[in-house]
C-alpha cells in the first residue's frame, strides 16, 4: 500500500524527464533517482577500463560534473549515452594525469601485462573471461564493454566520439579475440 502511494506521488519517469526537471530546478531528489538508476552500470563500465579505487573516483567525479554541468545538459539523446560520455571524458583525462605522474617519477615504467593463464576445463571461466577482458586493448575492451551495458553501435560511436565503422571493427576483433581464447 505504502509503496504504491509513494509511486502515485512520485510516478516513474525515465531518466532524460529526470535530467531535465534536474537541471531546471537543482533538486536533489531527482539527482538521487538518477543515482540509483545508473550508478552502478557506470561504475561496472569504468571497472572493465581500470582497476577498483580509480573506478571508484571516477565515478564520483563524473557525478560531481552532473551537478557542476548539469545546465548544459540537452535533451537531445539517451541520459545514459551523455552519462557514459562524461563518465569516459573523465576517466581518460585522469589516465593521463596518472600516466604523466609516474613518467615524473620513473622513467622506466614498463606496462603491465596480464598473463592469461591456462585453465582446464573444471576452472572458472568467468575468471578467464575477466583477465582476457584486461587483456583486450583500451579501445576493443571499451567498445565490447559498452556493448555489454546494453549501448547500440550507434550510442557507442557517440560515447567514443568515432565512427560507426570503426565500432563495429574494434567489437568484431575483441570477438574475435574472445573466441580465439575461449572458444564458439
Amino acid at each position: 500500500m505504502i509503496s504504491s502511494l509513494k509511486e502515485w506521488l512520485l510516478p516513474k519517469k525515465n531518466a532524460e524527464t529526470l535530467m531535465s526537471l534536474y537541471a531546471k530546478s537543482g533538486k536533489n531528489e531527482l539527482l538521487q533517482r538518477l543515482v540509483e538508476l545508473h550508478s552502478n552500470d557506470l561504475y561496472h563500465f569504468l571497472l572493465s577500463q581500470s582497476d577498483i579505487e580509480l573506478a571508484k573516483d571516477i565515478s564520483q567525479k563524473t557525478w560531481l560534473k552532473i551537478i557542476d554541468k548539469r545546465e548544459l545538459y540537452q535533451c537531445r539523446g539517451s541520459f545514459k549515452t551523455w552519462l557514459f560520455t562524461v563518465g569516459r571524458n573523465t576517466l581518460l583525462d585522469e589516465m593521463r594525469k596518472l600516466s604523466r605522474f609516474k613518467l615524473l617519477f620513473d622513467d622506466q615504467i614498463e606496462p603491465e601485462l596480464i598473463q592469461i593463464v591456462n585453465l582446464d576445463n573444471n576452472s572458472d571461466i568467468q575468471i578467464k573471461f575477466k583477465l582476457l577482458l584486461k587483456n583486450l586493448p583500451f579501445a576493443q575492451r571499451e567498445a565490447f564493454s559498452l556493448q555489454q551495458e546494453g549501448f547500440s553501435i550507434l550510442q557507442i560511436a557517440q560515447i567514443t566520439q568515432q565512427k560507426e565503422q570503426t565500432i563495429k571493427t574494434r567489437l568484431r576483433y575483441a570477438k574475435s579475440y574472445f573466441k580465439q581464447h575461449i572458444g564458439g
